[in-house]
Order: C-alpha cells, then structure tokens, then sequence
C-alpha cells in the first residue's frame, strides 16, 4: 500500500516530529531513561576525577572517602554495568512499541530502515566533534591529568591519524558484534562508552528479527520461545539475553494485560497471594550480590563470567574470558527484572517516571550520552589542570570542574538535541516516506 503524504512541506513537517509515533501509555519509559541520564553523567565524571569511588573501577586503592563513596552508594548511583545493562534493556523494551501497538508490515519496514539514520546521524557528528577536539589538537594535557591524578580506569583518546583510520573507526562501529569495547572508534571516544552504540545497533536487529513474529503465534508458545531464547543467549553471554527480555517485557504488558494480573497475584484456595514480593526479592538478591563482591569480596566480581560457554575461545567454559569486555551479568539482569516488573505492576512509580524533569531528560539521553564526554575530558579536564595548577587542592578543584561541566552539558546536550538528534528523526522519517513514492 502506497503511503499517503502531507499535501505541504510545512504540514510533512510536523507529521514527521519525534512524537510522532508515542504511545502516551508508554511514557513512563521515557521518564526512566531521564533517570539514567544522571547517573551516567556521574558516571563519566566521577570516573574521571574520584575513579576510586566507581565500582569496578581499576583504582582500586584510593582517599578513605572516595573507597567509601563505592562501597557505600557507588553501586546504586553510577555503577558503570548497571547502568550500560539498564540502557541495553530499555532500548529493546521500547523499539519494539510501534508495532506492537501498530502490527503491520508498513511500520515494521520503515522502523527497520529508519534505524540506521536515527542512530547514525547524531553518532557521526558526534564522533566529528571529538575526532576534531582529541586528533587534531594535542591531547598531552589528558595524560598529564591522568599521571597528576594516578587514573588509570579510564584511557586517553586515541588519536586519528589520517582520514581512512577516522572513517574506519566510524564505520565499524555499525558492523562489530563482538570485543566492542577495544575498537577503535571506542578508543577514540573520551570515557571509552561508545562502544554501547554497537550494541544496541546489532540488539536491534535481533529484536526486530523476534517482534515480527509475535502477531503470528500463540501466546503461550511464545512466551516459552522467547524464555527458550533468553536462557540460550545467557548461556553463550549475548546481550540478547537482556533484549529478548525486553521484548518479552513489552508483549505482556501490551497483549496480555499483565499489570491486572500482576496486580491480581495467583489463587492457592480461596487465598490470592500477592506476586510483587516476588520482585522485590529479586532486587534485594541482585544488590546483596552487587554489595558482597564489590564492597567485601571483590577479588570474586567476575567469577560469573567463567560460568558461560567460551563461544569464540575454547567451545568449553568461558576459561579465557576478557574481562575488558562489557558483558551481562546475572546480578544486574536480577536488579533490572525486579524493578521493571515493580514499575509495570504498579501506577505510582509510573506516575512519578511521568514528571516532567524525568520526561525532558529521558527525551534528551541520546544527546546528553553523546556530548558529556566530550565537554568532561576537554572542558573539564582543561579547567582541573588550570586549578591544580594555581594551587587548589584535588577536592576543590574537581567540586569546581562538576559545578562548571554539568550545567555546560545540559546547555550543550540541549543545542545538540535540537540541532542533530530531532532532524535526524526527521530525516529519517523523510527519507522513509520517499522511499514510498
């Protein structure tokens, strides 16, 4: 069926905003990104001026005060694999919405296509922006900071030589499905987090793959397909695992009434017991395993990671296993599990998620994701040494640079939300209805 344009470009315009495919039902999820907006912020900057304080960090020794700040709130706040998972999960709960709620080929089509321009667009300009700040400009003041401070969690961006290493790193960034974390164009990127843009590029085609099939089968058999495919994907440590699980997620919320009979509990005699102490179960076991190895026994952490099939080494257990790599863990998929299931269950925290701070943030996280490296390791990190510099003590001088970078990334986020990543949609949905003609 051929597409039906807007008769004027000003009213294709406006058909073609970003809204134009929200499902008001769902908002809540826009308001949950806003959440991880601010942690992956304190993120990035605590992992570059207190790393002491990040879990999982490589600065393992460090101030009493930021070894506490670790120990203590560090995993609830800007705990680095919590934060990379939630992300993961929520971009396969909400991609899938369009045609769950809308299930025809039409919408199938063009979300498959419009994929790429939607993700490419803001990644290519951003990744400009710091090939422009870190390859064409000396980024001797990076490792001197890194030196002065005794960082060694977090790298100093590589450095592009020529034009064929720039377009490589960017181009590949669309086509790895495995050892993201070491390509170059991750390696480039200050905090070394871009390497999450390949992830969800190849998660959503794998989630695409699987939705198109749930219009076709039986609920039942569905839901032991795609539980079939979640433990398979755990056992060869796939992000599937965590994207099916989002999928799966969004079919029963939207086809199988689950907040009424999440609401409702399950009957043993004339009794009905309440289900959502099972979820908050399965946070409490997701923290206290997120406390035990970080706070007491950390030599232990990545002892999990052995427990999955060496896909790519040995064909036995994961015995050679890079633990530079970003990969799932069971703790997290805990965490996520329980508070999604929490939040989808009840209308209270759904209602919250709807402020509107949350919604603006949520709507922004691209942006704010895209250009808070760059301002913290060139703006930031330039302001720190300059502070050092005339005498100002390790504390002061990082208190300083956050009072400075957060409100120049929320300024910066801003300009680049309206300037690249909304055309972007725009032009994706432009190009899409072209195609049609």
């Amino acid at each position: 069926m051929k597409a039906q344009l807007p008769s004027s470009r000003f009213s294709g315009f406006i058909s073609s905003q970003p809204d134009a495919n929200r499902i008001p039902s769902q908002d809540y999820l826009i308001g949950l990104r806003g959440v991880f907006v601010v942690q992956c912020f304190m993120f990035v900057f605590f992992q570059t001026f207190a790393p002491a304080a990040v879990p999982d960090s490589k600065n393992t020794e460090g101030p009493k005060s930021q070894v506490v700040l670790r120990k203590v709130i560090g995993v609830l706040l800007w705990n680095e694999s919590l934060i990379y998972s939630w992300i993961i999960f929520l971009s396969a709960r909400t991609l899938c919405l369009p045609f769950l709620s809308n299930p025809s080929r039409q919408i199938c089509a063009s979300q498959i296509f419009r994929r790429a321009m939607r993700i490419g667009i803001p990644v290519f300009v951003a990744f400009s922006l710091s090939a422009a700040a870190f390859s064409t400009t000396s980024t001797q003041y990076i490792s001197d900071f890194m030196q002065l401070t005794g960082n060694i969690s977090t790298n100093v961006p590589f450095r592009m030589r020529n034009f064929l290493v720039y377009f490589n790193s960017l181009f590949d960034l669309f086509w790895l499905n495995k050892w993201y974390s070491s390509q170059a164009g991750n390696q480039a990127f200050p905090s070394g987090t871009l390497w999450i843009v390949s992830v969800l590029f190849q998660q959503s085609y794998t989630v695409f793959m699987t939705m198109i099939t749930i219009p076709y089968t039986r609920t039942s058999w569905r839901v032991k397909a795609f539980l079939t495919f979640i433990i398979t994907a755990w056992w060869v440590q796939s992000w599937a695992w965590y994207s099916i699980t989002g999928l799966l997620i969004a079919d029963v919320v939207l086809n199988m009434n689950f907040q009424a009979k999440s609401q409702a509990g399950f009957k043993i005699g004339n009794r009905r017991i309440p289900v959502w102490p099972l979820y908050a179960v399965l946070i409490f076991v997701g923290f206290l395993l997120q406390y035990l190895f970080i706070a007491w026994r950390p030599e232990m952490r990545n002892n999990e990671h052995y427990g999955h099939t060496g896909l790519y080494t040995t064909g036995s257990m994961n015995e050679k296993v890079d633990l530079d790599q970003p990969m799932g863990r069971d703790d997290n998929y805990l965490i996520i599990l329980g508070i999604m299931l929490l939040i989808e269950t009840f209308d209270t925290p759904q209602r919250f998620l709807r402020n509107k701070v949350l919604m603006t943030l949520g709507k922004r996280s691209f942006s704010v994701f895209l250009v808070q490296s760059i301002i913290i390791y060139s703006a930031g990190i330039k302001l720190y040494m300059h502070l050092n510099g005339n005498g100002m003590n390790h504390e002061a001088a990082a208190f300083l640079c956050f009072l400075i970078c957060a409100p120049l990334v929320a300024l910066l986020s801003e300009a680049f939300y309206r300037a690249v990543d909304v055309p972007s949609k725009i032009i994706a949905h432009h190009t899409w209805a072209w195609m049609l003609k």
